[in-house]
């Protein structure tokens, strides 16, 4: 009797600690972008469909593969960028072709690759914003989507559920 009692202390346990993580699966944390998806970082990619088909928050990170003998990864300027002028870049982010990058902060970040890649649509332009805080009024019914409104029942609904299993372990003693 007394090891049916230590094992569903640990049960308990188990769903609480499953509990506490449930709100990091649901928002999620960084997310890391490999930049091309499959094409990675190579010439005669559209980078600008690639990006805008991709949301940048601050903390995610951007993954580049790529021949590092034949390519590299310079931050530029929005000029340098629109231009394709790779000296005086604000960082060369090369290591070795399988680079990451972390967004640190919300704006718009701007990589090129050097020695005439450039022209060649190796260039990539992100716009990271900043994580959007819960909603804590309802917003109007315009601006929720199916998809909103279930994964809030699905929420909600595993929180009562929850509370419930919970509630009738403390009932039939098991604390």
């Amino acid at each position: 009797m007394e090891n049916l009692r230590v094992d569903n202390k640990m049960m308990v346990m188990v769903i609480i600690g499953l509990l506490a993580l449930y709100p990091l699966m649901v928002i999620g944390g960084p997310i890391r972008h490999k930049v091309g998806g499959r094409k990675g970082w190579n010439p005669n990619v559209n980078y600008t469909e690639w990006s805008s088909q991709e949301h940048f928050y601050v903390g995610d990170w951007l993954l580049f593969i790529f021949d590092k003998h034949y390519y590299n990864i310079l931050e530029v300027n929005k000029t340098s960028y629109e231009n394709c002028i790779d000296n005086g870049f604000i960082k060369n982010l090369t290591r070795g072709g399988r680079d990451v990058v972390e967004l640190k902060e919300a704006r718009t970040y701007y990589y090129i690759s050097s020695g005439g890649y450039c022209f060649h649509q190796m260039k990539v332009a992100v716009h990271v914003e900043e994580h959007q805080a819960p909603i804590t009024a309802s917003p109007p019914p315009s601006i929720m989507n199916s998809s909103s409104i279930l994964s809030s029942v699905y929420t909600c609904t595993f929180i009562i559920l929850a509370n419930v299993f919970f509630m009738n372990l403390v009932s039939i003693g098991a604390f």
